[in-house]
């Protein structure tokens, strides 16, 4: 079932969106799934990596993966937390997302590695 609706847009966002305007229905689902997860605990660290990996870059790039700044200073904040005063149960969450994040981050490299050596074979 179709549904119209009509939405007041800047005119530089109308312009573009004519431009694609038979994509607009995935175009406006797409933002609501990435709106809604931005509102999810540790999202904004997650997702950089996560869209990376999804770009599937070479193993090269895998291997250099780094967390961002973000990333970083947020771990090292949930691991203070916990050794002076512990987390809160939304934390342990974030926590618990950092770590399997972690996990497949892991995976990536160990694949991308044995890439490598069967291309030095």
């Amino acid at each position: 079932m179709l549904s119209s609706v009509q939405i007041n847009v800047p005119h530089d966002l109308a312009t573009r969106l004519k431009q694609s305007a038979f994509q607009i229905p995935q175009i406006i689902e797409s933002g609501l799934r990435e709106l809604n997860a931005s509102a999810q605990i540790g999202y904004k660290g997650s997702a950089d990596i996560l869209e990376f990996l999804a770009s599937l870059p070479e193993p090269e790039k895998v291997i250099e993966l780094r967390p961002s700044e973000y990333l970083q200073s947020r771990i090292s904040l949930l691991l203070e937390k916990n050794r002076t005063q512990g987390m809160t149960g939304d934390e342990e969450r974030e926590w618990e997302q950092y770590q399997y994040l972690e996990h497949l981050v892991r995976m990536a490299k160990a694949n991308a590695l044995l890439k490598l050596k069967k291309c030095d074979q």
